[in-house]
């Protein structure tokens, strides 16, 4: 998977979520009216932003794991073909982060 497509991915995420916040909020307005019709009309239409936002949570989860898994296997290849490299980084790191945690 692309990175362009987690971006869209992202994106698409923020606007249905935004769509379905739109979409309870017209709700909880609507409730305030009387007319039946009009109720179930706006109920309907924030279940289905719901289960469209639920849908790019669940796409946008699964990129997430997928790039994970592709981290992690070229973490561990590049580990076990270049083990002194990844230890010095590792202790370099280590070094970084005890001086900064020191500082405080």
């Amino acid at each position: 998977m692309e990175k362009d497509s987690i971006v869209f991915n992202k994106n698409q995420l923020g606007d249905d979520f935004n769509a379905f916040l739109e979409d309870a909020e017209a709700l909880l307005k609507a409730t305030a009216d009387t007319g039946e019709d009009k109720l179930n009309e706006v109920r309907a239409k924030a279940e289905a932003s719901f289960n469209i936002a639920r849908a790019s949570l669940v796409r946008t989860q699964d990129a997430v794991l997928v790039q994970a898994k592709i981290a992690v296997q070229a973490t561990d290849l590049y580990v076990h073909k270049n083990p002194w490299q990844a230890a010095g980084l590792a202790a370099g790191v280590g070094v970084l982060v005890g001086l900064l945690f020191g500082r405080r």
